[in-house]
Formats: structure tokens, sequence, C-alpha cells
């Protein structure tokens, strides 16, 4: 059997408190289970086919487990299913806490507002462009970090599928659409996304064409979240330094600049007509 090394992006962020939480517990729970079997550790890494070094990371809370670490733990240490359930647990910690934040956030609000500047939104990007802008990123990730990021961006994309659904409003700008992320194969494929994406009754999809004069998205995107209890939060790279903001006064900037914004760009009708030109442009 092949024995694993440990790798990077899976390492516990200490700042995330209930990672931290679910991980210790995890480890510690196949810590007590492995001395109970009688197993040291380099023998039950041996076992399960990975390194020493990362059974004790996994053990001490320093490490997420993978699922096929904790399916291979469990047929060692004869658990019956109860060290593989823990998967559960772990699976909801495996993305960074922020992405979990704001999949939260999205997952619970009624209408959503975005307006994109620099590239396609996560939202709406399909794996394989989301992997090219990732794996583009200088210093670049490893391939597990690459796949973990890939993976939390299309968890997000549940958002879609909620019922009822919400009201989710995208503006995009045209030059990241032009932008051959990928391939001509995935641009293809992402346009064609896109398209499916903008004929969702619940989803409005506006473009901004380049040649458009200057409108208050210039400083950077904007994201705004309405909630059933009729609370909002938004945010915005050019306002209030990128921070989260729920005060009603900074909320009506932000609003008043995406309602700008979606008055610019091109009409749903319209601005599908344009993605379907770039697509028989590829």
């Amino acid at each position: 059997m092949t024995v694993e090394t440990d790798e990077s992006g899976w390492e516990v962020d200490p700042d995330d408190e209930w990672g931290v939480a679910v991980i210790t517990t995890v480890g510690r729970q196949l810590k007590l289970r492995r001395e109970a079997a009688g197993m040291r550790a380099g023998e039950f890494g041996v076992a399960v086919g990975y390194g020493e070094d990362l059974v004790y990371k996994v053990e001490g809370g320093r490490r997420i487990p993978r699922q096929e670490y904790l399916d291979r733990a469990d047929e060692v240490l004869g658990a019956g299913g109860l060290i593989s359930a823990s998967w559960e647990d772990v699976k909801k910690v495996r993305y960074p806490k922020k992405v979990r934040e704001l999949g939260k956030l999205e997952a619970s609000a009624v209408e959503i507002g975005i307006y994109e500047c620099n590239s396609v939104h996560g939202l709406l990007q399909t794996p394989e462009h989301a992997r090219a802008l990732m794996e583009a990123a200088q210093p670049p990730y490893s391939a597990d970090d690459v796949q973990r990021m890939v993976a939390a961006r299309m968890a997000r994309q549940s958002v879609f599928e909620r019922d009822p659904a919400p009201s989710i409003h995208f503006v995009l700008e045209e030059a990241p659409l032009r932008r051959p992320v990928g391939g001509t194969m995935v641009r293809q494929q992402q346009l064609e996304r896109l398209l499916e994406m903008g004929s969702l009754n619940h989803v409005s999809l506006q473009v901004m064409p380049t040649d458009t004069e200057a409108h208050p998205g210039v400083d950077g995107k904007i994201e705004l979240l309405k909630f059933p209890d009729g609370t909002a939060v938004g945010r915005s790279d050019g306002a209030f330094n990128g921070r989260p903001t729920a005060e009603p006064r900074e909320l009506r900037i932000l609003e008043l600049r995406y309602g700008t914004i979606r008055a610019q760009a091109l009409p749903p009708r319209e601005s599908r007509a344009f993605i379907e030109k770039l697509l028989g442009e590829t």
C-alpha cells in the first residue's frame, strides 16, 4: 500500500473556533479508538495508508481528515460506521470560515443583488472556470487547495435550488465575459451557463458594456442581501473598507449605487442577446 504524506490546504484555521472544536473532537475520538485497539500511530498509519506524522496531526486536531481517511480508519478499527459517520460534521468545516459565513448569509437571504466587475461571479461560475481562475493565482495554490476552493464555490451555488427560491440580480461587466479563462471550450461552457441561469424566473442577469460611461461600480464589486425579517447586509470593495455593513445609512448608499448600476446596464433581454452574440463568436 502506498503511504500518503501530508498535504497543504487541509490545516485547521486557528481563528475558526467552530472548526477547531469539531476537528479536535474527531481527532480525540480517533486517538482513543486507536489506543483501545492497541495500535501505535506508525502502525495505524501504515494500515490506513497515511504517514505517521499526518496521523498525529489529525489526532491532535491540527489537520482536517479527508473522507477516505475516516473510512479507512473505520474499517481498520472496526468502528462499525461510527468513524465514517463523523464526516457529516467534518465536511461542514472543510471550507474556509469566510466562505462558510458568506454561504450562510446567501442561504438565508430572500433577495440578493450582485455587481461584479473583475470576473464572472462565483455563484455563476462553472467548475472548470473556477478552477482555471484559481490555478492562475500567484503564488500558486497547491492542487489540494484548488480542489477544496472549487468545491466550496460550487457548494454555494445550492442557493439556486432553495424552495422558495430567492430573487437574485446580477450585473456583470463585459470584459470578463470576453476573457478566455481556461481556453475556448471552458469559455463557451461558461457563457452557456450564464444563459442557463439568466433564464430562471427568479434570476435577473444584466451586462454592463465596456463602452458605458463611468458608473458607481468602478471602485469594485457590490453585494446586497435582504432577509425575511426585513433586515439587510451589504458590502462593497469601494466603501466602508470593504467590510459588511447593516447600518441603515450605509445600506442606503450601497442601494443607491447598485440601483444606478442596474439602470446603466443592458436590460436582461438585451443582455441575453449580448451573451448569445459572444457565444457565437467563440
